[in-house]
Order: structure tokens, then C-alpha cells, then sequence
């Protein structure tokens, strides 16, 4: 295994991995794959739907009826003060233009504009006179520019104020419209800004202008290809859309970077040690190598657990995310080590890593950088064993453990309180950060007409004999406006337009639609009821029923991991309760911020399996990386002396780990969608509380007040505390090659 962690650095080996990956970036761009994977995204949300659900069958008997699946599109004319005479002129005239433009620009899937609820004016008026209404509806092909299109014709051609009358395109198909620009623009905009990021903490990292570039590249090499293999396995049915292709997009810069970080950093304390490049990268991979392998491993089989998700855009990101894992895990223990292996040590200028014989060259063995490099690394200044920040958080934790995770777990308790305020109040109407057109114009309708008046939820009655008697029961229930027949009627039924008093994309109307099929199939038992609003409250149910299943399902994956990993039980279960307490902490800080800092309407049901998912498997990731050095350390020093020692030489690398991690998903925030700043910031700040808190000061503390019994059952739980051998003051001592993680 160690000689196949090491196969990058050899001689010919390394250059056979880095031609084996152009050629790979050659065909994947040849073949347009990452095109191809953009194009398949689906951003409809029946394209998420669970196949056992109503509105996903009643959908197949609307589509049936209507010749295709349609979006209805409103248009709504307003003015101050009630419309003029003049105003019905202007709204025929328009009605003309659209109807003229559908032909012109040979709209197929669009239907003429006119008077949504029938009658003698082309156009619906309200009650008060304020508002008129006009309506077509789009025929859905999958094209996202069938949709696009006509709706920016009819912008183009009526929206915005004429003389004090104001017009703006909404509806479903408006609402559709404006989520496709958005996520036509997430991926440019998301990588731009992470690759940003990532850039200028990698400079600070490394403190050489030169040496970002391999990481950053063997990181963007690493995304093309997730991306290609993205395409394959939407190929296979695997359902992506633009949020899960933003999330994984973002784990391959963020743990890809990571993996980068931890393997360079080993790397560069090897070429401190020896001479030859080729034997100082081996080294570093077959100490790092395991521990980065083992990592990426865990974070792929737990976000493969949501593959069991009801909803499909859930389920999707499962084999997206994981694929993305494990591209970055492989470039990272390949492309990277033979990049870094042909360009040598030179390329950390200014501070370049040399090894006991110094540099060969007299004029960089005479460098005032080179002596400063070798002062460092052999200094007080360096993160070893007996010196460096972390020791001394380890000391001063060591000296009273008990007090301290007792006061960490409290604090985090306090953390937690704020999942008092969670709500689950953010829907497809107000997902959006800045104002858009089509929630605009379901404001204006809502202060005219019932707001449902733009988007009717479809009663399908299978008999057509009691079409009247459903009619009837659904209008009955409290909450539904009107019901009224539609033209739609063949074999598979009669198809009914059920018009709700509340916004047809809100809370109050998701809690109606039990009750509308409650009345529907108390008149026909074979009653459907479909449209919007049933297809938002089934996803909002199936999202529910997905946390309920996979966040005990991922819990038991990473126990089962740590155990097979640790050896330990007693550890595992401490590990496993630290990242579960920071993720309820980090949800309760979250839960606030949205409320009073930000004022966002609430979160998606979906956001805390997100949460627990993500921060779950990155919280025990790094977990993973400090006990296994740990571990090591105690075989040599006992287990309190080891757990110093390890927090101390891999506290500084971890930290750095963490800081990319969070600062690469923090970048979700540019996006204009509520949901993915959200789930930047919880994600972002739980890591950010795991990296500071967590790993460095609560699991210490518990390990310290515990000692060896933390081993149990191996046999490290029977081994007492060696002596403890600091040297607070002097250099570090450094162990040999084979025995360093």
C-alpha cells in the first residue's frame, strides 16, 4: 500500500501520472463533457419529485390532458388610483403585440394571451378596479430557452410603467424564467469568486507568489472532471440541478484544497529532512497519503447515504457530491504530487525548503531568505512536537481538561437554544435574495385578486359524472376561492382550476392542499390534486421525511467508519457526540442570523440535512487527520503526552484546512438565492466552530481528563502514560521518516 501511495514521485512514474492527466483534460474538453453536464441540469422542481407522490402522478394525467406539461404566465396591469378608460386600449393593444410576437417568433409551446377567467373583456378586472390581469400558458419541453425566451419577448414588449401604468409578467412561468437566469449565471459567477478566494488564501498560506499555481491548478483539473463525470451519471438517470451542481462544485474546491494543504505541508517538512525531491514526496505520501485517503473516503460514503433521499434533486447529490470527492482525493495523491515533484523545491521562492546538506548552488546557500527558511524550520517558530501556537493551547488545556470541556459544552448547549427559532418559512416565492419581476407581480395580484389567481391548483375528477359534486366540496374549504372547469378533459379525466385566497408559493397555501384532496376524494375517491402548490408541499413533505431517515442513517455510517479507523469505541462515540453537538450548535447560531441579521423569510426544509450531512463528515474529516497522528504519538509517548504532541504538529495545517474550507463555501453567499447563503453560512461557520473549538479544544479536553481509557477496548486502553517528555525551550526533536503521519 505505501509503495502505491509513493508511485507519483518516481523517477518516470511522475511524469507518465501528469501526461495520463492532460491527456484526460484533452478528451473531457474535446468531448465538451462539462458543457454537457451544465446543459442537463433540470431547475423545474417536478423534476424533484418522489414517484410515489399525488402531484407527481396527477402531473402524468395533466400533461395527458394537456398535450405536454404547461406553466400558466400572468401578466398584471396596475395604477395608483384605479386603471382609466385608456388603460383597456393599451392592455388589447399589448395582448395584440404578444399574441403577434408568439407567431412571429414561432413560440409553439405558447397559447394566446386573454381574459384568464373567460368573459366579454379580453382581460380579467378586479373587483376594485385597480388591476387587470391577462394569461397564456407555456407548454414545458425540458428546453430551458422555451421557457426563457418567450418570457423575455413579452418583458421586452410591455413591461415596465407607460404613463402610470405598470405592467410585469409573472405566474409560473415568470417565476421559471427568472430561477433559469439564475442558475444560467451560478456556476460562472460561484467558481470566479471561489477560485478568487482560494488564490489569495493560498498565497497567505504557502507565503510564496509562485507556488499557488499547482495546487489551484491540480484543484480546477480536479473540477473539470467531476463535472465530466457529472455528465455520466445524469446519463444514468442521476437527477443534478443548478443548487446540487453549486454545493458539489463547492466541495471539490473546498476538499480538494484541503487534501492539497495537508499534503504539501508534509511535503515541505520532508524536503527539510532530505535532499532529493523524489524521496522527500514519497515520504510525504506514504505518511499523508493514508490519513487524506481515509478522509476522502469517509466524506464520499456519507454523502452516498442521500442517494436513499425521496426527493430527486436530494438523492442527486449524492453520487455527484461523493464523485466529486473522490476526482479531488485522486488528484490530489496524483496530479499534484507528480506536478510538484517535476518542478521541485525552488518554486516555494521565496522561503524555499532545503535539507540538511542545504542548497547545492553557493549563491542560494549565501541567500538571507534561504537562512531565514532554515532558521524557521529549526526554531521556536516552527509547528513541531514541543513548540509552535497549538502546544501551547494543548498545555493550557491539559492543566484543567475537566473544567474546560464542561465550559465548551455548555456554551455549545447555549449554541443549540437557537433552534428554537428555526422556521421552515422560505418557499419557491421568496427564495429569491433581490427583487425580481415575477415576485413582484404576485405582490401586485395578491393586493387585487384572490393570490392565487396565478397559479390554480389542478383537481383532476376521474369520473366525469361527479365533476360538479368536487366542485362543490373543494369549494368549500376554507382557504379556496373559486373552482372553476377548465377546457382540459379526455379518457384519464376532467381537469378542474381550484383559485386559493392565500399566495399560491407560501406556507398558509402548502397546509391547504391536504385538505383540498381530503374534500376532492370524499366526491371521488380517484380524485388528483396537482399544480404548484402540491408539488412544493409534496417536496417540503418528502424533504422532511429524508432528514428523518438519513441523518440517523449518515450517523451510523460515520461511527461504523471511526470504528473501523480507530479501533476504539469509547473514541469513536466522544467523536461522533462532539460533530453532532456542533452541528445542532452551529443550525442554533445559523437559525438566528437568518431571522435578525439577514431577515430572510426562513429556511428550506431541506437545509438541515444539508447542515448535518456536510458538517457531519468535514467535522469527523478532520477528526480523522488529528487522532490518526495522535494515535501514533501515543504508541510512543502514552496517550496524554501523544495527544499533545499531536495537537501540536498538525494544529496549524488543520487550522488552515479549516479556514479554506469554510472561506470556499462562505462563497455561496454572491449567489442571489436565499437557500445556498444559507447553507454557505451554516456550513461555513460550522467548520470555522469545528476547526477552533471542537477539534482544538473540546476533544482535547476530553481526551486529557480521560487518558488511555479513551482506547477501549484496543490495547492502548491497558497501556499507562509514558513519561512526558517536553522540550518547552530547546529545538524540536525529529523522529524518523517512517514513523511521522
Amino acid at each position: 500500500m505505501t509503495r502505491l501511495f509513493a508511485l507519483p514521485a518516481g523517477r518516470r512514474a511522475k511524469w507518465v501520472v501528469f501526461f495520463a492527466w492532460i491527456l484526460a483534460v484533452v478528451l473531457m474538453l474535446g468531448t465538451n463533457l462539462p458543457g454537457k453536464y451544465a446543459d442537463a441540469e433540470k431547475n423545474e422542481s417536478t423534476s424533484f419529485l418522489p414517484g410515489d407522490a399525488e402531484s407527481t402522478r396527477a402531473l402524468e394525467v395533466t400533461t395527458a390532458l394537456q398535450d405536454g406539461e404547461r406553466a400558466p404566465t400572468v401578466i398584471v396591469y396596475s395604477r395608483d388610483g384605479g386603471l382609466r378608460p385608456a388603460d383597456e386600449q393599451t392592455i388589447k393593444a399589448d395582448i395584440a403585440k404578444l399574441n403577434a410576437a408568439n407567431r412571429e417568433e414561432r413560440y409553439a409551446n405558447a397559447s394566446d394571451f386573454g381574459n384568464p377567467a373567460g368573459g366579454a373583456r379580453p382581460f380579467q378586472l378586479s373587483k376594485d378596479g385597480s388591476t387587470a390581469l391577462i394569461a397564456n400558458s407555456l407548454r414545458a419541453t425540458g428546453e430551458a430557452e422555451n421557457i426563457l425566451d418567450p418570457i423575455d419577448t413579452y418583458r421586452n414588449l410591455v413591461s415596465g410603467e407607460r404613463d402610470g401604468l405598470k405592467a410585469q409578467v409573472g405566474g409560473p412561468g415568470g417565476i421559471s424564467a427568472d430561477a433559469i437566469k439564475v442558475f444560467e449565471n451560478i456556476n460562472g459567477t460561484l467558481i470566479l469568486a471561489a477560485v478568487l478566494l482560494v488564490f489569495v488564501l493560498l498565497i497567505l498560506i504557502y507565503r510564496s507568489p509562485i507556488f499557488w499555481f499547482f495546487p489551484l491548478l491540480a484543484v480546477g483539473i480536479s473540477e473539470l472532471t467531476s463535472q465530466s463525470f457529472g455528465y455520466g451519471l445524469t446519463e444514468l438517470g442521476v437527477t443534478v440541478n443548478g443548487q446540487s451542481s453549486s454545493i458539489a462544485s463547492i466541495l471539490v474546491l473546498g476538499a480538494g484544497t484541503d487534501y492539497a494543504l495537508l499534503l504539501v505541508s508534509r511535503y515541505r517538512e520532508e524536503l527539510r529532512l532530505h535532499q532529493d525531491k523524489h524521496e522527500a514526496m514519497a515520504n510525504a505520501l506514504r505518511a499523508a497519503g493514508p490519513a487524506i485517503l481515509a478522509s476522502g473516503l469517509t466524506v464520499a460514503i456519507t454523502l452516498m447515504s442521500l442517494t436513499f433521499a425521496k426527493v430527486n434533486g436530494t438523492a442527486g447529490l449524492g453520487p455527484t457530491g461523493a464523485a466529486g470527492i473522490l476526482v479531488a482525493l485522486i488528484a490530489m495523491l496524483t496530479l499534484l504530487p507528480a506536478m510538484l515533484t517535476i518542478v521541485g523545491r525552488r518554486r516555494f521562492w521565496p522561503f524555499v525548503p532545503y535539507g540538511p546538506e542545504g542548497p547545492t548552488h553557493t549563491s542560494a546557500a549565501r541567500s538571507p531568505l534561504i537562512r531565514i527558511e532554515r532558521r524557521y524550520s529549526l526554531g521556536r517558530g516552527a509547528a513541531d512536537e514541543t513548540h509552535g501556537f497549538w502546544r501551547r493551547v494543548g498545555e493550557r488545556v491539559r492543566a484543567r481538561p475537566r473544567p474546560v470541556w464542561i465550559g465548551t459544552v455548555a456554551v455549545l448547549g447555549i449554541f443549540c437554544l437557537g433552534l428554537l427559532n428555526f422556521s421552515d418559512g422560505l418557499t419557491q416565492g421568496n427564495s429569491f435574495r433581490d427583487g425580481v419581476e415575477s415576485v413582484d407581480a404576485q405582490e401586485t395580484i395578491a393586493e387585487a385578486f384572490p393570490a392565487g389567481q396565478s397559479a390554480p391548483t389542478d383537481v383532476i375528477v376521474k369520473d366525469p359524472a361527479k365533476v360538479e359534486a368536487v366542485a362543490t366540496a373543494v369549494g368549500k374549504v376554507p382557504g379556496v376561492a373559486s373552482v372553476t372547469p377548465t377546457p382540459s378533459r379526455g379518457p384519464q379525466g376532467v381537469l378542474l382550476a381550484a383559485f386559493l385566497d392565500d399566495d399560491p408559493f407560501s406556507t398558509d397555501a402548502f397546509a391547504l392542499v391536504p385538505e383540498i384532496r381530503a374534500a376532492a376524494r370524499s366526491a371521488d375517491p380517484g380524485a388528483l390534486v396537482g399544480g404548484s402548490t402540491a408539488v412544493e408541499a409534496d417536496l417540503r413533505e418528502a424533504s422532511a421525511d429524508d432528514t428523518r431517515l438519513l441523518v440517523p442513517v449518515a450517523t451510523v455510517i460515520v461511527f461504523v467508519i471511526l470504528l473501523l479507523l480507530l479501533r476504539a469505541v469509547l473514541l469513536s462515540v466522544l467523536l461522533i457526540a462532539t460533530v453532532v453537538l456542533s452541528f445542532a450548535a452551529s443550525l442554533g447560531v445559523a437559525a438566528v442570523v437568518y431571522d435578525v441579521v439577514f431577515g430572510f423569510p426562513g429556511s428550506d426544509p431541506s437545509l438541515p440535512l444539508f447542515a448535518f450531512i456536510f458538517l457531519v463528515a468535514l467535522g469527523v474529516d478532520y477528526n480523522i487527520f488529528l487522532m490518526a497522528r495522535v494515535r501514533e504519538e501515543v504508541v510512543r509517548h502514552g496517550t496524554r503526552p501523544g495527544m499533545l504532541r499531536g495537537l501540536a504538529v498538525t494544529g496549524g495545517v488543520i487550522t488552515s484546512a479549516g479556514i479554506v474550507l469554510a472561506g470556499t463555501f462562505s462563497v455561496l453567499g454572491v449567489l442571489p438565492l436565499v437557500f445556498l447563503t444559507e447553507i454557505g453560512f451554516v456550513i461555513a461557520f460550522g467548520v470555522l466552530l469545528d476547526t477552533f473549538v471542537v477539534r482544538s479544544i473540546l476533544v482535547p479536553a476530553l481526551v486529557f481528563d480521560l487518558g488511555p481509557k479513551v482506547w477501549w477496548p484496543s490495547k492502548l486502553a491497558d497501556e499507562p502514560d509514558h513519561a512526558d517528555e517536553e522540550h518547552p525551550s530547546g529545538p524540536a526533536e525529529v523522529a524518523p521518516a517512517s514513523s511521522r503521519t
